[in-house]
């Protein structure tokens, strides 16, 4: 349990109050409970009594105290079962939060997505106070944006999802061992359903235990070798379990990992030796079967090297095996440059942050908290940040095995201006500018904000610099072409930023990036411990771009990111 869990559990609490129309008080208890750990600097190690804190009342501490015991809160589940279903996915519309929703549904009915198009068509919308016809008409568009992604699931959300399957399938005894595969495990941005392949000798007790352990919408197959359901959680989502001996999960995983045009591919190659491959080995010419302990085995009986899962996208990657031994891999990663800690809106302390990386084996990291004009996250002033500062160089004294560096996440104002003068930022060694605000300004506004950043000889590096996130919002609409060519012009990196909400930079931008010899950071914006494994979802995201090891900044040894960057 983390300080981030609990305000994130507040704040999910005022937001289903509000949705069910609740007093407006109740929901402000939460909100302001929520404020309250926010702002405090402490994290929930360091806090002797959570529950005496100003502004932790009876209904709140009620809430902490079932989080601390059970890990869950019995009213959010209470009030999860009382907000109609098809409230929820109208909060993925842009333009709409709890109290708006909440009334649309008491003014005019409102309980779905369908409804809400079909009230905007009929021009119901609009009629009410606080909406308007341009409301109602932005409202019909991002209703159109929205159903073009139906059936499609983010990363970020198919995360929660494999992860919740991986839990409930390491309950079950008779299972030795299983991985998800599909298009989740070539980190792909979206995907339609989860596929597992599970090793066990007995898959029809598997099936079984599946099918009483899982939320079930419906079950769609149930056989010996395939289990076929829909599952009934936040969204309903297709899941496909494949059972296989352990001689074929080499085959098994490689086939049901795909992609189609990957596997076509390896068909052919195959088909030229005079085999053939199947999701339970690979056939010779004798009509033998060839099956193997791993997937580097498989690949290796085809004189090939074993390629990533992210790199297996349109079978031309088999041309090119010579080039993956020098594309990034996380082994290679030594630093995370981008995080966050509970001095602004991160969950845990700088010396939590720190450890956290120690266990990682990373050789320097950097603390980079957000500034002052970002007040929903408890920003840093001037002031604030000095007595960071102060308290990393202190810490860093007692560590001999990593490297702490002063930095910042610094909003670049909408007016073209930076958040922190240029004196404050000298006294940094790593700056990262981010544009957090006015998502609506023309391409060239934007332009103008990212080049009074990057041409800032105080600043490092563009973080998430288009600020999409994916599944959610397309970002602000930068040139990027051009501003490759600035960070170029100007000797700075540009980010991609590895969490499954973000991956900004995309694919073809950071194939863009490199061809023009710009440095890329892979970074996680981890804002408690558990986000720093996002690092592995980044490199496996920067492969897909096949970006080299000296592409990408987290590579370099301490000495050269020191000499090439702090003291440049």
């Amino acid at each position: 349990m983390n300080k981030k869990t609990i305000i994130r559990t507040f704040e999910k609490i005022a937001l289903y109050m509000e949705l069910l129309g609740e007093n407006h008080f109740k929901v402000s208890a939460f909100r302001k409970a929520a404020n309250v750990l926010e702002l405090d600097p402490r994290s929930l190690s360091e806090m002797d009594d959570i529950l005496t804190l100003k502004g932790i009342g009876k209904g709140t501490g009620a809430v902490i105290t079932d989080l601390l015991e059970k890990g869950e809160s019995d009213l959010q589940k209470e009030l999860e079962e009382e907000v109609p279903k098809g409230l929820i996915p109208l909060l993925k519309v842009p333009g709409l939060g709890g109290k708006r929703i909440a009334k649309l549904r008491e003014a005019i009915g409102i309980d779905s997505v369908e409804s809400l198009r079909a009230a905007c068509a009929a021009g119901e919308v609009s009629k009410l106070p606080g909406f308007g016809k341009k409301t109602e008409e932005n409202l019909l568009n991002e209703i159109d944006i929205l159903g073009t992604r139906q059936g499609k699931f983010p990363i970020w959300q198919m995360e929660k999802v494999v992860t919740f399957l991986e839990t409930e399938l390491q309950k079950i005894t008779e299972i030795k061992h299983f991985s998800v595969a599909g298009s989740y495990r070539r980190t792909k941005e979206e995907s339609s359903d989860v596929d597992f392949i599970i090793v066990t000798d007995e898959p029809s007790i598997v099936r079984e235990k599946l099918l009483q352990s899982l939320p079930l919408l419906a079950t769609i197959a149930a056989g010996d070798s395939k289990l076929s359901v829909t599952l009934d959680l936040e969204e309903a989502i297709d899941a496909d379990f494949r059972f296989v001996k352990d001689e074929q999960f080499a085959s098994a995983i490689h086939h049901f990992t795909g992609s189609k045009d990957h596997n076509v591919r390896m068909r052919q190659l195959a088909k030229s030796k005079g085999m053939k491959i199947s999701e339970y080995g690979v056939e010779s010419e004798d009509g033998s079967i060839i099956t193997f302990e791993t997937e580097e085995q498989f690949y290796a009986h085809f004189d090939l090297p074993f390629i990533p899962p992210s790199l297996r996208m349109d079978g031309r990657e088999i041309d090119r095996t010579d080039e993956i031994a020098g594309l990034v891999d996380l082994e290679d990663i030594k630093g995370d440059f981008h995080m966050h800690t509970t001095w602004s809106d991160g969950a845990y302390s700088i010396r939590e942050m720190v450890d956290a990386c120690r266990v990682k084996g990373y050789s320097h990291l950097v603390i980079t908290d957000h500034t002052q004009y970002l007040k929903v996250a408890n920003g840093l002033t001037p002031e604030r940040l000095r007595d960071q500062i102060a308290e990393i160089r202190s810490l860093n004294e007692e560590y001999d095995d990593i490297e702490i560096f002063c930095g910042t996440e610094m909003d670049i104002l909408p007016d073209a201006t930076l958040d922190f003068d240029d004196d404050l930022l000298k006294e940094l060694d790593f700056v990262i500018a981010s544009i957090h605000s006015s998502f609506s300004q023309s391409q060239e506004q934007i332009m103008e904000r990212l080049h009074s950043a990057i041409s800032n000889p105080n600043v490092d590096m563009i973080a998430h610099p288009t600020g999409r996130i994916i599944g959610q919002r397309e970002g602000y609409n930068p040139d990027v072409p051009q501003l490759i060519e600035w960070a170029k012009e100007y000797g700075k990196i540009l980010e991609l930023n590895a969490s499954p909400y973000r991956l900004d930079l995309m694919t073809e931008q950071l194939i863009m990036a490199q061809e023009a010899g710009v440095h890329i950071a892979i970074n996680t914006d981890a804002h408690a411990i558990d986000q720093l494994k996002y690092m592995k979802t980044g490199v496996n995201y920067a492969k897909k771009a096949w970006l080299k090891k000296e592409t990408v900044v987290n590579t370099w040894p301490l000495d050269k990111f020191i000499r090439e960057i702090v003291r440049k």
